[in-house]
This record gives C-alpha cells, sequence and structure tokens, in this order.
C-alpha cells in the first residue's frame, strides 16, 4: 500500500507484540516516495484508567523493536467519544470525563517526548 502513515488502534490489543511485528515487516522505507510511518494506540480511550507518560514512554519504547524508531508516532485509539458526556454524575463534574480525555492525551504528549528522548530521537 503506498500510504505515508497508518493509525493503528493497539492500546487495547493483546497481542502487541505480535502487530509490532507485522508492522516492523511489511511498513516501508519507500511508499512512492513517501517514507511509511506507523503511529501506534497508546492510549485506551474506552477506560477511564488514565496512562501515565512512563507507560506511554514504555509502549514506544517497545514496539520500537520492531518497527525502525524513525518510522514510529504514537496516537490514541480510536473512541474518545463516551467522553463527550458523562453519563455517570457520581463520578465528578459533568466535565469528569473531559478532564479524563485531555488528561489522557497530555500523558501521551509527555510519554511520547521522554520516549523520543530514551530513542535518541
Amino acid at each position: 500500500m503506498n500510504a505515508g502513515y497508518f493509525l493503528m488502534q493497539l492500546a487495547s490489543e493483546a497481542d502487541k507484540d505480535h502487530v509490532y511485528q507485522l508492522v516492523g515487516e511489511h511498513s516501508r522505507d519507500d511508499a512512492n516516495g513517501v517514507p511509511q510511518v506507523a503511529f501506534v494506540g497508546v492510549i485506551n480511550p474506552l477506560n477511564p484508567r488514565v496512562e501515565t507518560p512512563e507507560e506511554v514512554r514504555d509502549a514506544l519504547v517497545r514496539a520500537s523493536n520492531f518497527i525502525p524508531k524513525e518510522r514510529l508516532g504514537s496516537t490514541d485509539d480510536c473512541g474518545f467519544s463516551p467522553f463527550s458526556i458523562d453519563v455517570k454524575p457520581k463520578h465528578g463534574s459533568p466535565d469528569a470525563a473531559r478532564d479524563i480525555a485531555f488528561e489522557k492525551i497530555a500523558n501521551r504528549v509527555q510519554g511520547t517526548a521522554m520516549a523520543s528522548e530514551e530513542l535518541g530521537l
């Protein structure tokens, strides 16, 4: 496939290493003049538990064992829509779900920066 980048839902994947391996084996340095970049899901938006920056870093460092680090990025799994309305008001203010989503995104950004530093990028 001559696509430049792929966004992959992997935070909720049970066998991440297998998927990382397949991505690493089948992605290309040159897809019609563009290097393919794999953005792997490191945040599960369907679970209200907030991933730590360290968990994000660790997931990306692990993925770099299979996918070339220069062609690796992070993303969220699809599905923040359940956070648009907090249907469980016992869990906090009406904005609690939104706050969780923003905290997850902030931790992804911080964890990705930590992984970049650890990987020498």
